[in-house]
């Protein structure tokens, strides 16, 4: 049986992870995961239920059968819905009339020390 070499990666906040790995031809991801020992360092890792796992960033089921040069990717749980984020985004644009926000009105010393439009040192 031939052989497949690939990549686990895995990446946090602080750290990278990156194990490549020999495994038989029809080696699926779980395996993949498991031999490359991220589950023990990384314990905080659920693939049954928070994280989900990818090949080349696409999703994937840990079942999937894995091809020669793949790169197995473990996704951390996202902390926030992208969908609500947005609409939070948008909300606060149109509480704002789609502007930068209100001016601030010069204090006098500003306004002294800087000429007027049209006036400038000209005699």
């Amino acid at each position: 049986m031939s052989q497949i070499r690939v990549e686990v990666v895995y990446a946090r906040p602080d750290r990278v992870k990156r194990v490549s790995l020999t495994l038989p031809e029809g080696a699926t991801v779980q395996q993949a995961i498991e031999q490359s020992g991220i589950l023990d360092e990384f314990p905080d890792i659920d693939l049954a239920g928070r994280n989900k796992v990818g090949v080349w960033n696409k999703l994937v089921k840990p079942d999937q059968v894995l091809r020669d040069q793949d790169r197995v990717e473990i996704y951390r749980p996202l902390i926030a819905d992208p969908k609500e984020v947005r609409k939070q985004r948008a909300a606060e644009g149109k509480a704002m009339k789609k502007g930068g926000g209100e001016l601030k009105p010069k204090s006098a010393e500003a306004a002294a020390t800087t000429p007027a439009q049209g006036q400038g040192d000209e005699p």
